[in-house]
Formats: structure tokens, sequence, C-alpha cells
């Protein structure tokens, strides 16, 4: 997901994306949906297969799994 998209994101959830990174930024929406921020974190095993952002935190995973 482009960071523009994220920041819109952001901002209709009401967060000032400012100048945070894509990390930062992704963690926090994480946080304010009631989620662990785990964006990029590399845990050796995700159990959250319905994840938005799992397409850019494990993108190999993604082909494994079909």
């Amino acid at each position: 997901m482009h960071l523009n998209t994220i920041k819109a994101m952001a901002k209709r959830m009401g967060i000032d994306p400012g100048s945070m990174s894509k990390i930062e930024l992704v963690r926090y929406i994480q946080e304010k949906e009631g989620n662990i921020p785990c964006f990029k974190t590399n845990p050796s095993s995700c159990d959250q297969l319905d994840c938005c952002w799992r397409s850019d935190c494990k993108p190999g995973e993604m082909i494994a799994m079909s």
C-alpha cells in the first residue's frame, strides 16, 4: 500500500500522519484499531491472515499460502 493511501486512511480515522514513516504510521493505525502494532516487526509466526497490511508486511508468505 502506498504511503499516500495510508495517510488518507489515517486522516479518515482522525490521525494526523505528520512526518511519520510508513512503518510508524501503520503501527499507529494498528494500535488505534485495538490491534498489536506489529507491522514489519518480523515475528517468526503471524496468525493474522486477514490483516490488511499483510501483503506489505509479509509479501513472500502471500504466495506460499495460496
